[in-house]
Formats: structure tokens, sequence, C-alpha cells
């Protein structure tokens, strides 16, 4: 008979953390930089020819690099470290206002 062991919460938040942090450092960097194919039969045949960047297209962490490294072996990890620890970070800021909610007492007052 086989016995299984569950993993605590926190062990499978880090290993989970983890596996994205290894995945935006070893495999992010070798992303093909190229248009993917709707981009590019857009601008072949000037579909986005009126096109504007977004406000957000001059922010530090824009296309998934990190403004100012010209190196995208150095940018992109970087980069997808810094997206991962603000998604982390928001999910659980969430989870714990979620919790604390839960938890807080009943403040209802009694008439007698």
């Amino acid at each position: 008979m086989a016995v299984s062991k569950r993993l605590s919460t926190v062990t499978f938040t880090l290993l989970g953390v983890a596996v994205a942090v290894l995945m935006v450092v070893l495999i992010a960097p070798w992303a093909n930089p190229n248009p993917d194919g709707l981009e590019k039969v857009g601008a072949d045949t000037g579909i986005d020819a009126g096109v504007l960047d977004h406000h957000l297209a001059d922010s530090p962490l824009a296309d998934y690099g990190l403004s100012g490294v010209d190196n995208r072996f150095l940018a992109t990890p970087v980069a997808g470290v810094i997206g991962i620890a603000a998604t982390f970070a928001i999910g659980a800021g969430v989870v714990w206002l979620v919790r604390r909610r839960r938890v807080e007492p009943a403040t209802a007052t009694s008439n007698g």
C-alpha cells in the first residue's frame, strides 16, 4: 500500500514560486524576440499604421525587459523575477485580506 504525504500550503507555494523563477531565468531569455504572427501580418499589410503606444510603453519593465539594460539574457530574467515578486505580493495581500476579514468577530450588539 502506498502512503501519500500531503504538501503543506507553504511548501506548495514556495515550490511554485521556485519553478516560476527557474523558468523565467532559464527559458525566458531564449524566447523569440521577433513579432508574433498577428503583429507581422498587421505590419506587412499596414493595418497597424495608426496604432499608438499605450501610456506605459516607456515604463521600466515594458516589453518584458528592463529599461537601460540592452542584454536580453539579463534584462528579461530580472524583469520576470520582479513580475513574479509583484504578483506573489499582490496575491498574498489578497489572501491576507480575505482571511483577516473572515476571522474578525461579529460586532453585533445586543439590546438586552
